[in-house]
């Protein structure tokens, strides 16, 4: 099933999208919740044309967001490019903060101060249904109701201070943006219950930035990131759980750009970092006014999985 939300009030109207993504059919009224738990949601009235550039996030308002950093590539280089050792438990226990489960659409400006650093990020999420306490990775794997596209936006400038205070991401974390659309797991090419198998495409100002592989270098799956999520406490219906940044590695290094016949990034953070290491001090600016940020999958096929995140950037 494929699904995704039209213009409507704050919370969208949900639509149910034909396989090629021509005609839509409005989903029958009801709690989006008590669907998403029982796994399923129910087209109502005729089908017309779709539009995904009209399309608001899919889901505009979770239950709760919860990001990791399954691709701990991404996290090593981090800690790299600023001398620190990585602690052996990153590879064997998630890291996962809560973030702003409000979530933009796939056309809306990404807002702040040059002086904030404003970045993007291209994750993988999945929708869960009901997660009880303690779940088990298989229970956590049979409650993935949807996968989509997310933009997780981070302000890099303010990060540094935020973190030094020992309490997480506030101000460093705004809405994040998500693709038209949300795919269950069972009509969704590359997807085996753990990770998907797919290309996440970035472009910067119509050059290419990233084409990393999904599927390649998650160091943890979405059910070890659930049952993570859901050790101490329940997970409501409409629960996001993000990926972080998909990051691969390339015979081993830290990886190259596009240019350089590399996979490239999926975050401009990571390029410097890359840089950094390399050179002794990054290059490459985080966004500025006026600077517009695609990002799309593709399937083994060429085929966009979710439609196209296109931000412009607004900076005051």
């Amino acid at each position: 099933m494929i699904v995704a939300s039209l213009p409507s009030g704050r919370d969208g109207a949900l639509v149910v999208v034909s396989d090629d993504l021509s005609k839509a059919r409005h989903c029958a009224e009801g709690s989006l919740a008590a669907a998403l738990d029982a796994g399923t949601i129910t087209p109502e009235g005729d089908a017309t044309s779709f539009d995904a550039g009209a399309c608001v996030a899919p889901l505009p308002r979770a239950r709760q967001f919860l990001d990791g950093s399954a691709y701990v590539n991404h996290v090593e280089l981090v800690r790299k490019a600023r001398g620190a050792e990585m602690p052996s438990s990153f590879w064997t226990d998630p890291l996962m903060y809560q973030g702003c489960p409000d979530f933009l659409g796939p056309r809306a400006e990404i807002v702040g101060k040059p002086a904030w650093g404003p970045d993007f990020e291209a994750e993988v999420a999945v929708v869960t249904g009901d997660v009880p306490m303690g779940a088990s990775e298989d229970e956590a794997r049979a409650a993935i109701r949807f996968v989509m596209l997310l933009n997780d936006v981070s302000l890099r400038g303010l990060i540094p201070d935020e973190l030094s205070k020992g309490f997480g991401f506030v101000q460093s974390k705004p809405p994040g943006a998500l693709a038209p659309l949300a795919r269950s797991p069972d009509d969704l090419p590359g997807w085996d219950g753990d990770r998907l198998d797919a290309t996440m495409c970035v472009d910067l100002n119509g050059q290419p930035f990233g084409r990393t592989r999904a599927g390649v270098d998650m160091t943890f799956g979405f059910p070890r990131l659930i049952a993570h999520a859901a050790r101490t406490r329940p997970l409501g219906a409409g629960t996001v759980i993000g990926s972080g940044t998909v990051s691969n590695k390339l015979d081993g290094g830290p990886g190259r750009t596009v240019a350089q016949g590399g996979a490239g990034y999926s975050c401009i953070a990571e390029q410097r970092m890359v840089e950094t290491l390399e050179t002794g001090a990054p290059v490459t600016p985080f966004l500025a006014n006026g600077d517009r940020v695609r990002i799309w999958m593709e399937d083994r096929e060429g085929r966009s999985l979710f439609g196209d995140i296109d931000q412009t950037v607004r900076t005051t």
